[in-house]
């Protein structure tokens, strides 16, 4: 598969503002982080559709998936960035237009239910897209300036990206030792597992997967690493990066309670490749903006995570 960058952001350039799965809970979250974007020097598009409720999703189907069409024909548009995850992504996966996306590849952003727009035009076009801060939930209140930074680095900058680090570079876990190298995929755990037996995976051989995943009990982080198991998508990986998993722990306080680390570790302790853990990415704070697509090394022994080229060009 030939891998497509899209052009890296400039200074005024337009950003399309769409929301493929659930809508912000209030307007102004919304208007909070428009004013963000303008206010360092970009001009914004809001999708027509933008700020509609069907229940627990920003509009119909055919609302959502019209905006992120147009947003990817006009040619004024640089970039598309989603206002927050939620829920319904994967219902626009079938009526998607990827001969459209593929003739006009765009920056676009998101994370947790946005994975499954990631994965399947990955799949598909081969596009380069970003697992980063999202307009509604990232850019509304304060933003941090850890995953700022870091952010618009990898969208604005052509040149190699470099190592990796957490903040105030703090080690990773490791679980396992050694190197390995490959092009980053993944993203949620619960979406990447939803797409699984569709034409929207991609092919995991030889890939770094980085997982990260909010509000599973153990007992669920335990069914979905299993299916990746049965899978066979462990045994494909050359390395794994588990990012954050934010509140999945036990309501159980039994003493015989499995715990996740414990479930992590049955799971990954056994394969032959490198893993670590504590990856500053997912559903936090200090996000780390991941390009999916690009080639990553990573060394478990010597503790670091490389991106060996650019994610825009």
């Amino acid at each position: 598969m030939k891998i497509i960058k899209p052009k890296k952001l400039n200074k005024n350039d337009v950003i399309g503002i769409v929301s493929p799965a659930s809508s912000p809970d209030h307007y102004e979250a919304i208007e909070n982080g428009v004013k963000y974007l303008e206010g360092i020097g970009y001009r914004v598009k809001i999708g027509k559709n933008v700020g509609k409720k069907h229940g627990y999703l920003a509009g119909s189907d055919e609302e959502r998936l019209d905006d992120l069409h147009k947003m990817f024909a006009d040619k004024e548009v640089k970039a598309i960035f989603s206002l927050r995850g939620g829920y319904g992504s994967g219902r626009l996966l079938d009526k998607l237009n990827f001969p459209l996306i593929k003739k006009n590849p765009k920056v676009l952003v998101g994370y947790s239910d946005i994975t499954a727009l990631q994965m399947a035009i990955f799949n598909k076009t081969g596009l380069v897209t970003f697992a980063g801060p999202m307009v509604a939930t990232d850019f509304s209140g304060e933003v941090n300036k850890f995953a700022e930074e870091n952010f618009w680095n990898v969208l604005t900058n052509s040149k190699k990206i470099g190592k990796i680090y957490n903040p105030q570079k703090e080690k990773f876990y490791i679980l396992n030792s050694g190197r390995g190298e490959g092009k980053l995929l993944g993203g949620n755990l619960a979406l990447v597992n939803s797409l699984m037996g569709t034409p929207y995976l991609p092919k995991f051989k030889d890939s770094i997967l980085l997982l990260e995943d909010i509000g599973e009990e153990p007992y669920r982080v335990d069914r979905l690493l299993n299916q990746l198991k049965l899978a066979n998508v462990f045994a494909d990986v050359n390395g794994i990066i588990l990012g954050r998993f934010v509140d999945c722990y036990t309501k159980d306080k039994t003493n015989d309670a499995i715990k996740l680390n414990e479930v992590i570790e049955h799971y990954l302790s056994p394969l032959k490749i490198p893993v670590i853990y504590n990856f500053s990415h997912g559903h936090i704070k200090d996000n780390l903006t991941i390009p999916f697509g690009i080639n990553c090394k990573l060394n478990a022994s010597r503790g670091f995570v490389e991106f060996t080229e650019s994610a825009v060009s």
